[in-house]
């Protein structure tokens, strides 16, 4: 927004008061000053969005906006993505959300645009943001004002896709002297509807399955933080948060063909509830007037996920080897979390800023896996996949960091973190293991400002990637009998090097280069696995049918397992391009950017690491080869455009599309979406009408071919398309401050439940 002045206000006064000193000092005229806010920047390790110098941050919510936001991106309206990173991690006001993934989703749609006051992306975060991998960092600056009062949110949604989905939210806040609070509910149901395609085989086999999954969800969640100010220094809060889903009658359907034949039909019913509550005490302390700080945290995390699936096999032939068979299924997961962190802010009168910090955390997860299997018309245990899982984890985590300015144009971040790793597994009864490791992860950031219109940084970081706890579960999902995915507890943690060169011209034009190096990769996604077991055959009774010389006659039975594990190492190298600008007086805003990748596959899987001896039979897994060498591309172009001078009727016009990309799995098919909305502010009142990938091409196809000819393809329709309309009201005092936000000690865990 340009303004002519005669004088700046600050400038004029001083004026004022000099000329009362000096009667003979006469300004005659002076020439008019155009000031320009610059609503897009770098600063320091950071790209800044002013947001409230934005046009388009009227009459939206949150989550709309970070979706405009430059380097940032959301194709199926549920998750935010940093271009050319694993996901994005969410803080506000410099301290990570308590929230889970999808709760906070939901915070962010209903929390009003005109709260923020600008949107930090940190692409390679520093030794104080607890992320891993190659995780970059959103936080959300919120604006604050002391007035006391109370405001809040209405949110009713309506989203149709190939079910209708409902939902709704409310959120609410006050001040009061030196009480303030936020509380937040959200409830609503969803059903996913996946249509599925797969096949797999070799040049002399081949199976096809064709299906579909019906996931029925509802869900309930929220949470309240309360903060009390002791005095000008010393303030306490607490906070809780939590969420319950429910998902029974899932039901998958898939009919199996081989070379052709109608074989069988596989049936899985599953009931599943989900509950998490997490709960964090936090003290912050300020020792000086230059914003030194103490800060602790003391957090308790409770997640517990029960899984029961009852899986039919039926068969469409006369063969007697593909013969009725069923099985029925527990995996209940319950993990306890108790963490602790302090961390010292120093600043000094020279500009320089020291942050050191000591964390804690211990997780203890239990997964008492049951599974039975039908022989001879009842119910009997299957040993093989009945499995009691016990995960112990002790991570002690010590990080320094030192920042300051060197010169007027060059400023620089160095830092470390040192993580102390204990764990412990145990497959009772059957195996263990113990793992303890030390890493080193150092963090440096330079800043060069060539003039006003350039500036140029660089920015290194080394990171690990734990794996999640539900991956280290040795249990099984099926699709069929021998079509299933596999977790691994005997995954190892993988190392990431990150390297990061940005330049940006007149604060609207950005190129960013990155280079990551992974070490003990596992792959982002599954491997998938084909092989034989070969085992005595049996009769309908269970018996082993031998031959005239008393012999058992052997059967030979092809399985595909989806592993994780890891296989060796990738390296990725990406350049993005980007220009956020507004045209004709900001009726056309626009948020445009192209990502060019490569990226290199390198190792192999050469036997399945979860595999139990069985006496009497012997398994075959084939290698899988990794040797992968691909290049990519993929472009976000954003629209806003205003309809009206009164500034109340605004369209967004999106556009995504991602070539072929390659995975440690398999080549993923080129995807594109087109969105299209319509946003009408009245008062209080905000009605949006949104159409998401109108042409229904952002779903998965994934193509696999190994050296030997053995081939593996998937592909996962998902009903992209989703037409929704929203109404959300605002109530209250919408320049009330908002509560103060926290800091959980176990953030770091909540991302691996």
């Amino acid at each position: 927004m340009k303004t002519q002045i005669l004088i700046a206000a600050l400038f004029f006064g001083g004026l004022i008061t000099a000329q009362q000193k000096k009667d003979s000092l006469k300004v005659n005229a002076i020439d008019a000053v155009t000031l320009k806010k610059q609503v897009f920047k770098k600063q320091g390790d950071r790209l800044v969005y002013d947001v409230a110098s934005s046009s388009i941050a009227k009459g939206t919510n949150t989550f709309n906006l970070l979706k405009q936001t430059p380097m940032i991106s959301s194709i199926d309206g549920k998750t935010l993505k940093i271009l050319g990173k694993n996901d994005a991690v969410i803080y506000i006001n410099n301290k990570k959300t308590n929230m889970d993934s999808e709760a906070l989703i939901e915070m962010l749609k209903s929390t009003p645009s005109e709260d923020i006051q600008k949107i930090e992306v940190i692409t390679v975060p520093g030794s104080e943001f607890q992320v891993e991998s190659k995780e970059g960092v959103i936080n959300i600056v919120m604006k604050k004002s002391k007035n006391n009062g109370y405001n809040g949110t209405l949110k009713m949604q309506n989203e149709q896709a190939y079910y209708n989905n409902p939902n709704a939210g409310a959120s609410f806040n006050f001040r009061q002297g030196k009480w303030s609070g936020n509380s937040n509910f959200r409830t609503g149901s969803w059903t996913d509807r996946q249509r599925y395609t797969l096949s797999n085989g070799d040049p002399t086999f081949k199976n096809e399955s064709f299906g579909f999954n019906d996931d029925p969800n509802k869900n309930f969640g929220g949470g309240f933080n309360v903060d009390y100010e002791i005095n000008k220094k010393h303030s306490l809060g607490f906070s809780y948060n939590m969420r319950y889903n429910k998902s029974f009658n899932s039901v998958l359907d898939i009919t199996n063909w081989q070379n052709g034949v109608l074989n069988n039909r596989t049936v899985n019913n599953e009931d599943a509830q989900t509950r998490n509550h997490s709960f964090n005490l936090n003290y912050e302390m300020k020792t000086d007037s230059l914003g030194s700080k103490l800060t602790s945290n003391v957090s308790y995390l409770w997640f517990n996920r029960d899984k029961v699936s009852f899986n039919e096999s039926f068969p469409l032939t006369n063969d007697t080897i593909n013969k009725y068979s069923a099985l029925h299924q527990a995996v209940p997961q319950i993990i306890n979390n108790y963490a602790a962190n302090i961390d010292y802010l120093k600043k000094t009168a020279k500009g320089a800023t020291w942050l050191m910090g000591i964390s804690y955390n211990h997780t203890n997860t239990d997964n008492d896996t049951r599974q039975d299997k039908l022989k001879n018309g009842e119910f009997i245990i299957d040993p093989n996949q009945t499995n009691h899982f016990i995960y112990k984890e002790n991570i002690l985590g010590i990080y320094l960091n030192y920042e300051r300015k060197l010169t007027e144009k060059i400023s620089g971040k160095i830092g470390a973190r040192y993580e102390m790793t204990r764990s412990t597994g145990d497959i009772v009864d059957k195996t263990g293991f113990e793992r303890n490791y030390n890493n080193l992860l150092p963090y440096l950031n330079l800043n060069y400002a060539i003039s006003a219109d350039h500036n140029l940084s660089y920015t290194f970081s080394s990171r690990i990637r734990r794996p999640r706890f539900w991956e280290l579960n040795p249990s099984r999902t099926y699709f069929t009998p021998t079509n299933y995915t596999q977790n691994n507890p005997f995954i190892l943690a993988s190392k990431y090097y990150n390297q990061e060169l940005n330049y940006m011209y007149k604060n609207a034009f950005y190129a960013n280069l990155s280079f990551n190096m992974v070490e003990d990769a596992a792959a982002s996604d599954l491997i998938p696995l084909q092989g034989t077991v070969t085992a005595p055959k049996k009769d309908s009774k269970g018996k082993i049918i031998k031959d005239i010389k008393g012999n058992p006659i052997m059967e030979t039975t092809r399985f595909l397992r989806y592993i994780r594990t890891n296989y060796g190492k990738n390296r990725e190298i990406a350049l993005t391009l980007g220009m956020n600008k507004s045209w004709f007086k900001d009726i056309w805003t626009t948020n445009y950017s192209v990502n060019l990748g490569y990226v290199t596959y390198k190792g192999g899987v050469f036997e399945d690491p979860t595999s139990m001896p069985v006496p009497g039979e012997t398994e075959v897994v084939d290698p899988y080869i990794i040797d992968v060498k691909n290049y990519n591309m993929s472009a976000t172009l954003n629209n806003v455009i205003r309809l009206s001078s009164k500034k109340d009727w605004f369209l967004g016009v999106n556009y995504f599309f991602a070539s072929q990309t390659a995975m440690e799995g398999g080549m993923i098919g080129a995807r594109q979406s087109f969105d299209l909305s319509l946003k009408k502010i009245a008062g209080d009142w905000t009605i949006v009408a949104e159409v998401s990938d109108l042409f229904n091409q952002s779903f998965y196809s994934i193509k696999g071919v190994q050296p030997n000819g053995k081939y593996n393809n998937i592909t996962n329709f998902n009903y992209p398309r989703l037409m929704s309309i929203g109404v959300t009201y605002n109530f209250g005092n919408q320049k009330l401050k908002k509560a103060r936000e926290m800091k959980s000690a176990n953030d770091a865990v909540k991302s691996r439940t």
